[in-house]
This record gives C-alpha cells, sequence and structure tokens, in this order.
C-alpha cells in the first residue's frame, strides 16, 4: 500500500495526464487535505483518498456507479477533523485498476472488493459509507458478513432493486452484447474521443440526468478524465467503458428481505426526497419495515436529489457527524478498550 500526499494538489508522473482532484484541472486547493492512496490487488490497484489521521481506522467510503472517490468530496471538509475517511475508487472507476480483458463486472464482486482491503489493512470489521449502487453493496455486505461491519451509512439506495422478469431477461441479452463491443473497443487501444472542459462538465451534468448541480460536477469529473494525447486542449473518459453495462443483479425480493433480517449494525439510511426509488416502492417500504423494527436502525429524509450528499452536504451533515460520534472506528474502539479494562480489573 503506498501513500502520496497529495494536500497541494500536485499530480504524480506515475499516472501521466491523470488528475485526483478538482483543482489539478482549476488550480484550486483540494476541498480538505487527502493522501492520494494505492492498495495493490490481483489485477492492479485500487486508488483512494485517504482524509484525516492514517493512524487510525478509517471509515470506508465507497460511490455510485460510474462515479469515483470524488463523489465525497464536498463532504470530507465538514466531518469533524479526527475522523479518518478513506473514499476509493472500485475497479474500473477513477484511478483503479480495470478489470483485465474478457472479465465481466458484476455488482456483487464488490463484496471481494471490501474484503480485500480488509484483508490488506488487517481490519477485523469494517464500518462503510456508500451512495447509490454502493448503498446497496453495504446493504448486502452487512448481510452476508454481519460479524464483519461496525456501522453503515447509506445514501438514497437501500437494496438490490426489483424489476420484471421479462425485463431483466432483455437487459441480460443486450447488456452481455453491448459489453462485448466495449471489451473489443477497449483491446484495440484506440485513444476514445475528446472533449474540451465544458463539454465533459456538460456530457457530466447530462449523464446524472440533472441530478449533480452543475457547478459541482468537476468533482465527479476530474477522477474518470485523461489528458488527450492527439489535442493538447481537450479531454477524455478513462473509466472502464464495460461499467455501462454493469450487471446489477443480485437476487430476489425475498432474498433482499432475508438479508435486511440478517443486518445487525448500527445503520443509517438518508433518503433523498427528490430521487426515485429505482423500483416499485412496495418492495422499498417492505425491506424499510424490515429494517425500522430494529433498534439501531435510523431513517433520514432530506430534500435534495440523488446526489444530495454532492450538491447540499450540509443537509445531511450534522447528523452523518451524530452517527459518526456514536458508531465510527473511534468510538467503538474507545468502547471494546473500555470493556477491556473493566474486565482485566476483574482478575
Amino acid at each position: 500500500m503506498d501513500s502520496d500526499d497529495n494536500s497541494s494538489g500536485t499530480t504524480g508522473s506515475d499516472l501521466g495526464q491523470r488528475y485526483r482532484h478538482a483543482g489539478d484541472l482549476t488550480g484550486e486547493a483540494s476541498t480538505r487535505p487527502f493522501a492520494e492512496i494505492s492498495i495493490t490487488v490481483p489485477w492492479g490497484h485500487i486508488s483512494g483518498k485517504w482524509y484525516g489521521p492514517q493512524n487510525v481506522q478509517p471509515i470506508l467510503g465507497l460511490h455510485g456507479w460510474q462515479d469515483n472517490a470524488g463523489t465525497y468530496d464536498r463532504l470530507m471538509p465538514l466531518l469533524s477533523p479526527d475522523v479518518a475517511f478513506l473514499s476509493i475508487d472500485l475497479p474500473g472507476h477513477g484511478l483503479s485498476s480495470r478489470l483485465p480483458d474478457g472479465c465481466y463486472y458484476n455488482s456483487v464482486d464488490n463484496l471481494y472488493v471490501i474484503r480485500l482491503i480488509m484483508k490488506q489493512y488487517k481490519w477485523e470489521k469494517v464500518s462503510l459509507v456508500g451512495h447509490s449502487m454502493s448503498s446497496i453493496i453495504c446493504f448486502v455486505f452487512a448481510a452476508v458478513f454481519p460479524d464483519k461491519v461496525d456501522m453503515i451509512i447509506g445514501i438514497d439506495a437501500l437494496k438490490p432493486h426489483q424489476r420484471p422478469y421479462p425485463s431483466v431477461i432483455r437487459t441480460m441479452e443486450t447488456r452481455l452484447d453491448e459489453f462485448l463491443r466495449e471489451d473489443e473497443r477497449n483491446r484495440s487501444k484506440n485513444e476514445p474521443p475528446s472533449y474540451s472542459y465544458d463539454e465533459l462538465i456538460e456530457r457530466v451534468y447530462i449523464g446524472t440526468f440533472h441530478s449533480v448541480n452543475k457547478e459541482h460536477c468537476k468533482h465527479l469529473m476530474a477522477r474518470n478524465i485523461g489528458k488527450s494525447e492527439k489535442y493538447p486542449d481537450k479531454y477524455y473518459f478513462c473509466r472502464d467503458r464495460r461499467l455501462k453495462f454493469y450487471n446489477y443483479a443480485i437476487g430476489s425480493q425475498e432474498l433482499c428481505v432475508e438479508m435486511a433480517n440478517r443486518i445487525t449494525c448500527p445503520y443509517l439510511f438518508i433518503k433523498a426526497a427528490q430521487s426515485s426509488y429505482f423500483e416499485d416502492k412496495k418492495y422499498y417500504d417492505e425491506v424499510l419495515d424490515v429494517l425500522q423494527k430494529k433498534p439501531n436502525f435510523e431513517y433520514l429524509e432530506v430534500n435534495g436529489s440523488h446526489h444530495v450528499h454532492i450538491n447540499d452536504p450540509e443537509a445531511i451533515i450534522a447528523p452523518v457527524n451524530n452517527f459518526i460520534q456514536r458508531f465510527g472506528p473511534a468510538a467503538l474502539a474507545a468502547s471494546r478498550q473500555k470493556a477491556k479494562e473493566a474486565k482485566e480489573s476483574k482478575l
């Protein structure tokens, strides 16, 4: 695991013409100082931004589909300065390695990514924050490994989505065909289409269905683009194009309910009121009902779009900080130490 202090906003030569935060393009300072992290994995590396002290276990932050570690750039300055937070790029996103040619991206594979990171850092348990696709990943991880999760904060996607079976089958057919096409394009090694900075901002804005305010799109864009070698004033998207055809299928509604029953850790879920449920709301409500019966589950609904944590982090930071103060790694470490001392005093 390598660490490169990036508080000054410089770009390492090992990455070529790549960008670690919006300021690498605009000249602005990073929203909060961080260290660029590289974690070795069997197919390459996972990149990330480590905020706060590095001598304590961080909260692990995961982003949404085709986003990257920059998703938390505007939330980070509002966290308590003593909170350590590692925001990573999932495989194929941002500065992280792509999966090898011919390998298909499956949402559930990200459980393995979390376990690899835990193994690298020798964490027995993990605290997770996830947005959108990764909020779902956190839900599934906590259900599969209930004894390995200290806390979850999920933003605006609660559970694996349910769709009519005929639609699922058609999606599998079209996505596999499109994946084959993009896999062949990747192997050609040709530079993708390039755009001006303003054109890229517009494409990100449209690509999020206007969910991210245009002035904040730079935070999602920076780690996903590279400098064109053909056109000096242009850039291209360098996230893996195969990600557009990700396999999200995880399981049935019955499986989702069983997963909800298995989750035991403290859990804060934040729903953006102006965002979709991405499925028939009855499926969402059924799982939410299971979770709300748990004493350590907390639910918050706020005004905002799907990317509320980028557009209006002030709307969620108070409950987020409060939850982390009660259940984050530092609080749990102190609680375990107190329990250990009490046990030793009885000997």
